[in-house]
């Protein structure tokens, strides 16, 4: 019983406690706390009475997403970058080797370790991260902790940015396509506009409407001076027939005046009944461009400000500080679970020893 204690018991409390007490470094720690927080703008006049904004509760899901993301390999790797870790965490292996970074590590055993040296203490009710970071500089476990918050609030940031874009993708979709059809609505009259050398055709049509009735009133003229000079003059007066061939080349414009209004027209861009048809066609595609492009404008104004109403950040409750004397590790602690267990497994050992002797 004797040899069996200080096999089972004795010799590894001892020897806990002699490399807890001679070899273990100091470790210092450092603790930062945050929570995401989300600040919602009120854009209403009356809200302005009140308060530029309110304040919502943390987000679990970005919570839990930042939670995941302070244990994850590519949070080390950034870190590792800025700070190189492995000069933090190796520099005293050779003297305490179970509390440090064996040297020459991959990434994935620098990993693992930060674990052992990052504690994450998470409440998913309200949203609250408090992270204590150990070393064994009190500097350096000050760096490591902010870089920790540094990072974080970039992650967050970054979510933020992905959640706008996400909500102002598709109203600025529709804005793109609403221009490009007011691009084209536009384009269209400017080139029939070359097509016909019309500009606006309701003042052409006024303009050829006065011509008409210019020559309608030169008829009138000219029939009256008719009649008159046959009730004055012979029959065989040559005014009667220049007054007559006048009035035949009246009307004859008069007729081919008249059928530039209507469909028959021999020659194309004379016909006004169908470039007014087409010009007010262009011009209901463009004034539809245009509604539908104010429309969309002012759809993808309001989606990005109530993108921008809601503003996801980092709020941090609880700032790195450097330590004073080092905590860590907890050596009456450890070594009182190290005799702990150590006498649980001798006693237990001891018993099923004696219960197999009795029995043989």
């Amino acid at each position: 019983m004797l040899v069996s204690f200080l096999i089972f018991f004795a010799l590894p409390v001892g020897g806990a406690a002699l490399y807890l007490f001679t070899m273990a470094k100091d470790q210092f720690s450092s603790s930062v706390g945050f929570t995401v927080r989300t600040a919602e703008a009120s854009s209403a006049a009356a809200d302005l009475l009140g308060g530029l904004s309110s304040f919502s509760g943390s987000s679990s899901s970005d919570t839990d997403i930042l939670y995941e993301f302070i244990q994850s390999q590519q949070l080390v790797s950034a870190i590792h970058e800025d700070l190189d870790l492995h000069k933090i965490y190796t520099r005293h292996h050779d003297e305490d080797p179970y509390f440090s970074l064996k040297p020459g590590g991959t990434i994935e055993d620098l990993t693992a370790y930060w674990g052992q040296m990052v504690k994450i203490f998470y409440d998913s009710g309200t949203g609250l991260i408090e992270i204590r970071v150990n070393a064994f500089d009190p500097d350096e476990a000050f760096q490591v902790a902010t870089a920790i918050f540094d990072k974080s609030s970039e992650m967050i940031n970054e979510l933020s940015a992905i959640a706008r874009e996400d909500a102002t993708r598709y109203a600025r979709e529709e804005l793109d396509t609403a221009l490009e059809k007011l691009k084209n609505a536009r384009q269209a009259i400017l080139e029939y506009r070359a097509e016909t050398q019309i500009v606006d055709p309701q003042a052409d049509l006024q303009g050829q409407m006065g011509i008409l009735n210019n020559l309608q009133q030169q008829l009138a003229a000219a029939l009256i001076e008719l009649d008159l000079l046959r009730e004055t003059t012979r029959r065989n007066d040559p005014r009667i027939l220049q007054a007559e061939n006048r009035i035949k080349v009246i009307e004859d414009r008069i007729v081919d005046e008249r059928a530039k209004f209507g469909a028959g027209s021999d020659s194309a861009g004379e016909d006004y009944v169908s470039i007014i048809g087409e010009f007010e066609r262009l011009n209901v595609d463009l004034e539809f461009a245009q509604s539908a492009y104010i429309t969309s404008l002012a759809t993808y104004d309001g989606s990005i400000a109530d993108a921008q109403r809601q503003s996801r950040y980092l709020a941090a409750y609880l700032k790195p500080s450097i330590a004073e004397r080092a905590l860590y590790p907890e050596r009456s602690t450890i070594l009182l679970l190290v005799a702990v267990f150590a006498f649980l497994f001798w006693t237990i050992a001891s018993l099923v020893y004696y219960s197999i002797r009795d029995r043989a």
